[in-house]
């Protein structure tokens, strides 16, 4: 402490200057920190935000006085100019009946005389008529008014003409203009006198005033809106350059505790030394008001780094004005702290050395710069173990470092590769490349260089420039000799591959030439389909049509044949005659059924078969149709045997199930033997209804089941060739059964018998539609 005080006694006065001028430092940033229109509009928000409220209500209060002021003189204006045209137009029929004298030239000199006495300008207009109104003197503004009737010229003022100046004025319309007219009559009616004017004329002057007024309060708005603009604004800018100066304060004393840094001042003369806060923070120490002595900082420094007196002795002496030194210092916890100190002479004329500088805490940069020699170490030894050949330049192409590898590509020694040797001058003692070839790189300029190089001993390598931040040059060259020998391969699969693509492109243009052929191909197909449906929809219109014409006169054969049969009108007279009559009666209903059943079958083909659906109670409906056909089965002695289930019922059509019974039955009895037997059951199955009639008759070849349903077609053999039909029974009731959703089945063995099913789903509700084609 005693060398402490050698270089100045501890005084009051170096600490009462800083304490002022700590004081007057706070106090300036206060200031700065509240200006007063911060303070006025801190205090008085309500006016602030009333401003521009009240600078709006005095704008729209000007307005509507002005407005109120302008409609006010509009009404003084038209009030006043009817007052003239009353005054005129009577002063005018006054003069009127006073003078004898109706020449025109008199009569012109009293319009004249009446204009000017009653200060009436050139857009005025007097009138002269007589008792019917012709105009007979006008004012020369209104000449070509000269003798067209008043009343046919003006609109709208048939009042004036009737009751005169008890009309008082009138607006009224001439030409399409508004005008104000005024009308006053002679004692005798003999006469009229009338002054106009146009409304225009009337209000010219006031509407310039209005444009003036108009043109005047949006300057004055605009100049308004434009000083509260810049107000705000000024405002606005001036509270952010406040808060930009305190956040900048905040930000400098958050950086100086978050930097590790701290701010001293050393009055040499005194030896008092001044720290911030920041110092005591990075130290550990309690912060403390009072200026410390020279003494006590020297305590708390590494006597080796440095003589604290040395470098005193040396600043009053003149010999350096700044301090950068870096040294170490005792924390509270007992642990070394190395800060970096810099400081500058304020003044080094004056004759009282005063030092102020900044302390950073440099303890994480030793360390970092510690650890950052041992990763260098690290790296290198990893670069001297890679596989790759490893060359960095800096950016004067001066080498900084090579692995072994990179010496071994290029058959360098290690007294050829030492650091700071030129790129030139290395490339020089290289061994010579076999072939080099550039790359393109898919980055551009920027994204370095890449080589291709085959060395003198056959090895491919490729080598990879890339630039440093700091304009250098790294460069890794990899070897890629088995890559370059797979690439050969790869190029000759390539070349194979292109000729089977070659190869595929023309089968691909031949399968497009056969699709194009089969394209051509459908359409003719849809176009020979069409015709086919059109051709079978002509032949069963054809049938249709034809099957009405055959039946009329096949009705009346059938007739006068049963007529001759039960002769009654007398005997034939042979029996032969009778023969033939019986004949002819039977093949009259054998082709009348035929004609029935290729009609119900052009029908069914054309979609003009209905369908009546109802719900249908099927026990008696095939016991009716069993009795239809038990005549011809009982001429053959065959037996029909019926099993049905009781309550038996469904919706469907009666009269195509009836007539699928019918056909059904008619071909077992049709086909089966003398003293046969037919079986017919009916059941409910899986909801639907299954009909199934069963003969012992002569039965169906297999290869002849297939053509059984279509219409027209028989299957004749040994058994049938006697029976002689249309094969349109079966045709109609397959066509019948699928147009109420259901189908028919036929199974048959030559010789044993026919087993036909029927199945037609049993429908809960009887839909009403017609039958499709």
């Amino acid at each position: 402490m005693a060398k402490a005080d050698a270089w100045g006694a501890p005084g009051g006065m170096a600490f009462a200057r800083r304490e002022t001028r700590s004081d007057g430092l706070a106090g300036n940033t206060r200031l700065i920190a509240e200006p007063a229109y911060k303070r006025l509009l801190a205090a008085e928000p309500l006016l602030r935000r009333s401003i521009p409220a009240l600078i709006v209500i005095f704008l729209l209060v000007i307005a509507a006085l002005r407005v109120l002021s302008l409609m006010n003189e509009r009404d003084d204006i038209e009030r006043d100019a009817k007052a003239i045209l009353t005054l005129g137009a009577a002063q005018l029929a006054s003069s009127l009946a006073t003078t004898s004298d109706t020449l025109p030239g008199a009569t012109q000199d009293l319009l004249e005389t009446t204009s000017r006495q009653g200060a009436m300008g050139r857009s005025h207009v007097l009138v002269i008529t007589d008792s019917a109104f012709r105009i007979t003197a006008v004012t020369p503004r209104s000449v070509p008014w000269q003798g067209h009737s008043l009343d046919g010229l003006v609109q709208g003022c048939q009042p004036l003409f009737m009751f005169g100046d008890r009309a008082g004025v009138m607006e009224v319309n001439i030409g399409g203009e508004d005008w104000y007219a005024a009308v006053s009559l002679s004692k005798d009616r003999k006469g009229a006198a009338a002054a106009l004017v146009p409304q225009e004329a009337v209000f010219d002057t006031w509407r310039k005033t209005v444009s003036l007024n108009v043109t005047l309060f949006v300057l004055t708005a605009g100049v308004l809106i434009i000083i509260l603009y810049a107000y705000f604004g000024q405002a606005a800018r001036a509270q952010a350059a406040d808060r930009i100066y305190l956040e900048a304060h905040q930000r400098i004393d958050m950086a100086l505790v978050r930097g590790r840094c701290g701010l001293w001042d050393w009055d040499m003369v005194r030896g008092k030394m001044y720290w911030s806060r920041s110092m005591y923070d990075m130290l550990g120490y309690e912060p403390c008001e009072t200026m410390l002595s020279f003494g006590e900082v020297d305590e708390i420094i590494h006597p080796e780094d440095g003589d604290l007196f040395e470098l005193a002795n040396r600043i009053v002496a003149r010999e350096i004005d700044h301090i950068d030194q870096v040294f170490r210092m005792r924390h509270a916890d007992g642990q070394w702290v190395w800060m970096r100190a810099r400081a500058q002479v304020m003044d080094p004329e004056a004759p009282e050395i005063q030092l102020i500088g900044i302390a950073v805490d440099v303890t994480e940069q030793r360390h970092l710069a510690l650890r950052s020699e041992a990763a260098d170490l690290r790296l290198r030894t990893a670069i001297e173990n890679i596989n790759e050949s490893f060359v960095l330049w800096d950016s004067a192409q001066h080498l900084i470092m090579c692995n072994s590898k990179y010496q071994q590509d290029n058959g360098l020694s290690d007294r050829d590769v030492m650091p700071g040797v030129t790129r030139a001058s290395l490339e020089e003692r290289m061994l010579a490349f076999a072939s080099e070839r550039r790359l393109a790189n898919t980055n551009g300029p920027q994204g370095g260089a890449t080589f291709e190089r085959q060395l003198s001993d056959g090895r491919w390598l490729q080598v990879n420039e890339l630039r440093t931040r700091d304009g250098g040059i790294v460069s890794v060259g990899s070897d890629i000799t088995q890559i370059k020998l797979h690439q050969e391969k790869l190029v000759d699969s390539e070349r194979r591959l292109m000729a089977t693509i070659h190869d595929l492109s023309l089968a691909r243009r031949a399968e497009e030439e056969r699709s194009r052929e089969l394209v051509d191909l459908n359409r003719k197909y849809m176009k020979e389909t069409e015709r086919a449906e059109a051709a079978n929809r002509a032949k069963s219109e054809f049938l249709a049509n034809m099957s009405h014409e055959l039946r009329t006169p096949l009705n009346a054969i059938i007739g006068f044949s049963e007529l001759m049969e039960q002769r009654l009108f007398g005997p034939l007279g042979s029996e032969r005659y009778e023969e033939y009559a019986t004949d002819i009666n039977s093949s009259g209903k054998y082709l009348l059924g035929v004609i029935n059943d290729i009609l119900d079958m052009s029908k069914i083909e054309a979609g003009q078969f209905s369908l009546d659906q109802e719900q249908i109670d099927l026990g008696p409906l095939i016991s009716e149709t069993v009795r239809v056909v038990s005549l011809q089965a009982a001429q053959k002695a065959i037996t029909v045997e019926t099993r049905i289930a009781d309550a038996l019922t469904l919706f469907a059509d009666r009269r195509a199930i009836k007539q699928i019974v019918i056909n059904l039955l008619s071909n077992a009895v049709k086909f089966t033997g003398q003293g046969g037997h037919i079986s017919v059951r009916a059941r409910n199955t899986s909801g639907a209804l299954v009909l199934t009639i069963e003969d012992n008759g002569c039965g169906i070849p297999k290869e002849a089941l297939g053509k059984l349903g279509r219409p027209f077609e028989q299957v004749q053999n040994q058994f049938s060739k006697n029976h002689a039909g249309s094969g349109l029974g079966l045709a109609i009731s397959r066509s019948l059964a699928e147009l109420q959703g259901g189908a028919l089945k036929i199974r048959s063995t030559e010789g044993v018998g026919t087993i036909v099913s029927v199945r037609i789903p049993v429908k809960k509700a009887p839909p009403s539609v017609k039958a499709a084609a």
